[in-house]
């Protein structure tokens, strides 16, 4: 029998819907907390081909705890009920526009809260889903009939507008261009260009500057043979440029993209992305120096991501990279009141240690001064995405709570950690015992009451 990584340990997918209420904690839970942290991943609902199961392809599940008054009120897990979760589970398709040929899934890669509403969202894929409060289902979404395609799973907030703005890319539709679009703070597209692109890269995130939005167009592009295989179509492509673009926030069209030479690398996550005074952009990113060449199941079996630096030269068109550190780093996040601006500090989950699995030890990067600093969480337990939340009031980009899931391999359970960030080493602030193991997933968002 073949072994698929992406399904054993806790990758290997949980097999229901529970709710529990009045979580044990250990520690106390700031009171300023009040709101929901949220995570999305994949959790196959029937059973998958081990040698050809790919771990961005399982449907999509949806976990939160509730947080109030100093409590965990409670956990919820649920299924994103796109058509194939809802025909699985045997219920009815949920109601709202749908797009034509789009992979009619539930969206399985991030969740997150804009202008009143919860969205489970997917890069490439159909429309967002909106979900209620508690993480049940409501239905597609296509933002009052104003989204022209597909969306993605990382639009980048912009604090000074109160925007939201993503690149997006929507098989068959934009198979050879991708999309920026802009969000208003009202739910509605206010903008949307076509950005041309050869080869259908994957376009897994952005960046977003106070004068730029950043198209990453880097060499994993879709691969025919895969399609028809009916397998996860991207691929590393050696033959295909790497570049990363920069389109002018004021512009109406894509004529003004500066198109400027990049290293032969893949990204799926930028840190934060800022301008210089001198005309350059910066991004920090975490970096793979190949993906999907050899490991055609998930992004960890060809090369691990490491902390660069990117600095852009739209002047010269060329992009300077810096090594930070050579460690293990993705999921990164910042302070949200810092995007598009110059930031500090930034945190990622890392590599395996002490026997944790596929996450290990969380890292808090100066960037001001270099300094990496390790947090590990215990013999056998990894963290995974670090979300910061900043305290009321506060300036510091480190004075708020970094919000861990920790995964405890010894126990095969999970906690949801909260650490002080300024006291990044010290003892947690709280632990939040979950009633269940969360399997390993993708991205998730704070919530604010």
């Amino acid at each position: 029998m073949t072994t698929n990584p992406y399904l054993t340990g806790n990758c290997a997918p949980v097999p229901d819907e529970i709710t529990a209420t009045d979580l044990p904690v250990t520690g106390t839970i700031p009171a300023e907390l009040e709101g929901r942290w949220l995570r999305n991943g994949p959790n196959p609902i029937e059973e998958v081909d081990p040698a050809t199961h790919h771990w961005f392809i399982g449907n999509a599940m949806v976990h939160g705890v509730r947080l109030r008054g100093g409590r965990a009120e409670w956990y919820r897990n649920r299924w994103v009920r796109g058509a194939a979760e809802a025909e699985a589970l045997g219920e009815p398709v949920p109601d709202g526009p749908r797009l034509p040929d789009a992979p009619d899934v539930g969206p399985n890669t991030s969740v997150g809260g804009f202008a009143g509403k919860t969205w489970a969202m997917v890069e490439a894929g159909g429309l967002p889903m909106t979900l209620t409060d508690e993480l049940d289902t409501i239905g597609y979404d296509d933002f009052g009939g104003t989204l022209p395609h597909g969306f993605t799973a990382h639009p980048k907030y912009d604090p000074a507008t109160g925007e939201l703005h993503a690149v997006c890319y929507t098989w068959p539709d934009l198979v050879d261009h991708a999309e920026y679009v802009v969000v208003g703070p009202d739910g509605r597209v206010s903008k949307a260009i076509d950005v041309p692109v050869p080869d259908m890269p994957m376009i897994h995130d952005m960046s977003l500057t106070s004068t730029y939005a950043v198209v990453y167009d880097l060499p994993v592009t879709v691969d025919l043979d895969l399609v028809v295989q009916e397998r996860f179509p991207f691929k590393w492509n050696p033959d295909h440029a790497s570049r990363v673009g920069l389109l002018p926030r004021t512009s109406t069209t894509a004529d003004d993209i500066i198109w400027c030479d990049a290293p032969m690398q893949y990204v799926f996550h930028p840190v934060n992305a800022y301008d210089t005074d001198d005309g350059r952009v910066v991004l920090d990113v975490c970096s793979y120096d190949s993906l999907f060449e050899h490991d055609l199941n998930g992004p960890f079996g060809d090369a691990l991501p490491t902390l660069d630096r990117w600095t852009v030269d739209p002047a010269a068109r060329v992009t300077k990279t810096e090594r930070i550190d050579d460690r293990f780093h993705e999921f990164p996040r910042h302070d949200p009141r810092v995007g598009t601006t110059r930031h500090r500090y930034g945190y990622t989950a890392g590599g395996p240690v002490d026997g944790s699995d596929l996450f290990g030890a969380t890292y808090k990067t100066d960037f001001d001064t270099g300094q990496v600093t390790e947090r590990r969480h215990g013999p056998g337990r990894g963290g995974a995405e670090p979300i910061f939340v900043p305290r009321d009031g506060s300036t510091a980009e480190d004075d708020g709570w970094l919000l861990v899931l920790v995964h405890d391999a010894n126990a095969d359970r999970s906690d949801l950690a909260i650490i002080d960030a300024a006291d990044f080493e010290g003892a947690e602030v709280a632990r939040i015992e979950l009633p269940r193991r969360v399997p390993h997933g993708f991205h998730g968002n704070w919530v604010q009451d």
